[in-house]
């Protein structure tokens, strides 16, 4: 006699009734762990690119690029409906004062170099376009006065710094004081075995003497940090915080996604303008999200 036989035709129905629940039971489950992966891979905020430019000439190396690939690029956002924002209207709209519009786009400058006014300035006001421009502040403080205003190589005088800001095109951030160099502290992180407190103390140095020397030459304290070389650090966090930087730039190559919250301003992701694409490809991958 089979198995089948043996089982009255109650007990049969009870077994039948309960797979019917449980396979019930397991596709509302798979449905519903679907929509949540779903649900958890939606970007949440409003999508903002941020990209990344150093030099404006005729490029010998990966970190220039020719002004009129620039001009391409601003002709091309603006064609494609992106308005630039500066990082005060990011703030605002992180602690619910503002609006964003429909296509932002963040476009910033590092380094501080003079044809960031020679060049780009007068595209900038061309296209309606603003951008954040990060120094060095030793770089402006030694290197710009002694050799000023060669679009090719020199960097910015205060004085140039100041007639940017006041174009109200620029924001200014700051780019450490003198801690660009890729050796073995790379940029402005804590190096192997270094005491945190002793760490701490050297970067608060740094970054108050750059935020002294701003201050007495334009009148401004820079809110924003570009880290250089995108080296990050922990450590250099509570750091930033405490000394009032609202907004912190990396290298990494991520879209960026603004919410209400202004923490989702620090360690914001750049995508770094090289020349070896064309205005079409760079931003195909750029603005794919």
């Amino acid at each position: 006699m089979s198995m089948y036989r043996c089982i009255s035709s109650g007990k049969m129905g009870l077994i039948l009734a309960a797979a019917a629940i449980f396979a019930a039971l397991w596709l509302v489950m798979s449905v519903v762990g679907k929509v949540v992966a779903v649900q958890d891979t939606v970007p949440k905020g409003v999508f903002l690119p941020v990209i990344m430019y150093h030099s404006l000439t005729e490029p010998t190396n990966d970190y220039q690029l020719s002004p009129d690939v620039f001009a391409d690029d601003l002709a091309y956002l603006k064609r494609h409906g992106y308005q630039s924002v500066s990082v005060s209207q990011l703030l605002a709209y992180t602690n619910g004062s503002g609006e964003l519009p429909e296509h932002p786009i963040l476009i910033t400058f590092d380094d501080g170099f003079y044809n960031n006014l020679s060049a780009a300035l007068p595209l900038l006001k061309e296209y309606g376009m603003c951008a954040v421009v990060s120094v060095v502040g030793r770089y402006t403080d030694e290197i710009a006065p002694a050799d000023p205003h060669t679009p090719r190589y020199s960097y910015l005088t205060w004085e140039d710094i100041r007639t940017m800001l006041a174009s109200g095109c620029i924001e200014l951030g700051s780019h450490t004081y003198d801690l660009h160099s890729n050796d073995t502290r790379a940029g402005c992180s804590i190096v192997l075995g270094e005491d945190p407190a002793t760490y701490t103390e050297m970067l608060k140095n740094d970054l108050q003497t750059m935020q002294d020397h701003a201050k007495t030459e334009t009148g401004i304290s820079p809110t924003i940090f570009a880290y250089p070389y995108g080296f990050i650090c922990r450590e250099s966090i509570p750091v930033l915080q405490k000394m009032g930087f609202v907004c912190t730039l990396t290298c990494r190559e991520v879209p960026n996604y603004i919410t209400r919250d202004p923490k989702c301003l620090y360690a914001l992701g750049r995508y770094h303008r090289s020349p070896k694409y064309s205005t079409e490809e760079f931003f195909e991958k750029v603005l794919r999200y």
